[in-house]
């Protein structure tokens, strides 16, 4: 590789780290970044959506359980809805709060 090859290489690297904040940044990164938790006791579906995992059934499944059986005491609580586990629990760990 020339040095003129290298110095492009490197040029298009940062400005693909530019233009994708976070692209190489793991949850827990993301997290230490300031990105916004999400109450899962106020969280909207759409809000619910954007965690690692849940989709449109399981955000639902999460506001139905919450209107059921009265707001979250803990996060881990996610775990008595059907369909949430552990693995969910893992994959958004420091995303995750309760006010």
């Amino acid at each position: 590789m020339t040095m003129r090859t290298g110095w492009i290489a490197m040029v298009l690297l940062a400005v693909s780290c530019a233009l994708v904040p976070g692209a190489f940044a793991g949850s827990e990164d993301k997290a230490a970044k300031g990105e916004a938790k999400v109450n899962i006791n106020e969280a909207s579906k759409a809000q619910l959506m954007r965690l690692a995992g849940v989709g449109a059934g399981t955000a639902e499944r999460i506001i139905a359980f919450r209107q059921a059986h009265g707001l979250f005491k803990r996060v881990q609580d996610l775990e008595k809805v059907e369909g949430v586990g552990k693995g969910i629990l893992e994959k958004n760990q420091g995303r995750l709060s309760v006010k």
